[in-house]
């Protein structure tokens, strides 16, 4: 058997942005590559091989690449895909086959010149895959590019944004779908699966050309609620239950989310009371995403909102993140986080959640988690809340 074929079966699919888009993506990544002197780079991460070739690959034990140069731009795919990278990539696709050990890297060292400055994502490599790299690409200089490519992927084109866009209104419409599920005595799972199935038929809807998968939903109920990320469980809801909507469409590897702290018929006045608290956070941090504003700065005045409640002790994580390329299994853009540690100044075209969770333990009154969660995008002199769900006290008491 050959390591190393190509299989171009059928024809392309469609490429969720323009081809334009594409260019300037790889435009601005060659721009970074003269500025740093590189020969070339090998992306092996999700969000970087998705965001300058269109490709999203399912990992299942095997690695995969892009590897970009001056000239060109090829996906390393594994032999189990067959044609499918090629039809998704922009660009080139090279695959290899598993007939012999670490076909995937001599794959690379086809691609990426041997000798001069390669850039590499040091943070999605483990220590085996690093050495490999070195052992295929010999007297190469391997460059660390992960925190340079963060930032170019940081601020979003207009294209972006309206796909982000939609993404959140399909979110709201998983979040109707799951409200309409709620009722006394119905698992967790079942709300989800009608929240989830909602969202994805939109989403083939309006994007007939797109491959559906990722979509899902967490519906969290009582103390399945202390933590944003709690799988599904087969809990029954009941009646005074505190409950956490989390809807999440993929599209095209772009996630967005909708969270939302409901109750099932009624809350108690200690609930009320706590929540109440949360939305008055989620409000004040609504006003304070703007253009200029520091990550860090935003954090440290709603830390004194919690305080002035005694409960800051409470809170669970940071106040929101960016948006575009990200998954709960890859990654985003870990210095567009609204932290006490992260002094990122906010620009125009930066897409950011507000998103703060406080969580009292059981046995306290008011037990749970509360959390509310809405996605902006930061404009020249504020920024827009592209999410519609309403929340708090006045709106989701659901009545079941």
């Amino acid at each position: 058997m050959e390591n190393l074929i190509t299989i171009e079966n059928g024809e392309r699919a469609p490429n969720t942005f323009s081809q334009e888009e594409y260019a300037i993506r790889l435009s601005r990544l060659r721009h970074l590559m003269v500025e740093q002197n590189l020969d070339a780079v090998v992306f092996t991460s999700y969000q970087n091989i998705n965001y300058y070739s269109d490709f999203l690959f399912c990992h299942f034990g095997r690695f995969y690449a892009l590897v970009v140069t001056h000239a060109t731009a090829t996906s390393v795919s594994a032999n189990i895909d067959g044609g499918q990278p090629w039809r998704r990539t922009y660009g080139n696709n090279l695959i290899y086959t598993d007939w012999e050990r670490d076909n995937y890297f001599r794959a690379i060292q086809q691609l990426a010149p041997t000798g001069g400055r390669v850039g590499i994502e040091q943070d999605n490599l483990t220590v085996t895959n690093l050495g490999k790299m070195i052992g295929a690409l010999p007297n190469t200089e391997l460059v660390d590019i992960a925190p340079k490519t963060m930032a170019l992927r940081m601020i979003k084109s207009d294209e972006e944004i309206e796909h982000i866009k939609h993404g959140a209104q399909v979110a709201d419409i998983g979040g109707v779908a799951c409200v309409a599920a709620i009722t006394e005595d119905v698992p967790e799972y079942e709300v989800a699966l009608a929240s989830t199935g909602a969202m994805v038929r939109e989403i083939a809807a309006r994007f007939p050309n797109a491959e559906l998968m990722d979509t899902w939903t967490w519906f969290q109920s009582g103390i399945n609620t202390d933590g944003a990320h709690n799988p599904l469980t087969s809990r029954r809801v009941q009646k005074g239950d505190i409950l956490s909507l989390n809807c999440f469409p993929m599209i095209a590897g772009y996630y967005t989310a909708l969270e939302r702290t409901l109750f099932l018929d009624h809350a108690s006045d200690e609930h009320l009371r706590l929540w109440n608290v949360n939305v008055e956070v989620h409000e004040r941090g609504l006003e304070l995403i703007k253009p200029g504003a520091r990550c860090c700065d935003i954090a440290h005045e709603l830390n004194e909102i919690y305080k002035a409640h005694d409960l800051l002790q409470y809170r669970t994580f940071g106040y929101g993140h960016s948006f575009g390329v990200l998954s709960h299994y890859y990654g985003r853009e870990a210095g567009l986080e609204l932290r006490e540690d992260i002094e990122t100044v906010l620009e125009p075209n930066m897409v950011v959640s507000m998103e703060p969770m406080i969580m009292l333990p059981e046995g306290m009154p008011g037990s749970g988690g509360y959390r509310e969660h809405d996605i902006l995008v930061v404009t020249e002199d504020g920024a827009d809340n592209i999410t519609c769900f309403p929340y708090g006290p006045d709106h989701n008491i659901v009545v079941g």
